[in-house]
């Protein structure tokens, strides 16, 4: 396993033990397993997105809390050196380049999603909001099952406390730039 799963389960366990949790708790909380969880905690474990999202909103913790790191005055990001967190086989990728910052509430990703496939991403905590740039291609946004086709240079708003898919239906790949923004969060 990479620092980056590394760093996933050193905080998870963390924030456990701080909200003198067990992983029964935990699991009752996130609808992820007990031995999923521990395996996550251990380092034996790659976690999904998806199962990311339901830990996240589970503890009421932001995506990025997992994997953020303490922060200079000034940063540049290289995409070189950002490992993406994948779903699907790897059709759908994020890569986090700003993580959560409790001041600022909110977190930046670069996504891309292959040609005819979507992410379906559960429901996050109550008052999320969500905002998606396209920058190459025609991503569709399937809110309240409701579809929206945002072509390059486009962009969406939505209340992201529901459920919502990223959708690729053409035959290019699609990339965007999705802020995440968490106005309740507290730590």
């Amino acid at each position: 396993m990479d620092d980056i799963n590394l760093s996933i389960g050193i905080k998870l366990r963390q924030l456990r033990r701080k909200r003198n949790l067990s992983l029964s708790d935990l699991e009752k909380m996130t609808g992820v397993s007990k031995s999923m969880l521990g395996q996550i905690e251990r380092n034996e474990s790659n976690p999904t997105v998806n199962t990311m999202w339901k830990i996240a909103k589970g503890l009421d913790v932001s995506f990025s809390y997992f994997i953020e790191e303490d922060r200079e005055k000034v940063s540049i990001i290289s995409r070189e050196n950002i490992r993406p967190l994948v779903e699907g086989d790897g059709k759908y990728r994020v890569y986090p380049l700003f993580t959560f910052d409790q001041e600022k509430k909110f977190e930046i990703y670069n996504i891309e999603v292959e040609p005819h496939y979507g992410y379906e991403s559960e429901a996050h905590s109550r008052g999320v909001e969500e905002y998606v740039v396209v920058s190459k291609g025609v991503l569709e946004m399937i809110v309240n099952d409701n579809i929206y086709k945002i072509k390059e240079g486009d962009a969406i708003f939505f209340a992201a406390d529901r459920v919502h898919t990223y959708r690729n239906s053409s035959d290019f790949l699609v990339k965007a730039q999705v802020l995440v923004n968490y106005p309740l969060i507290s730590y």
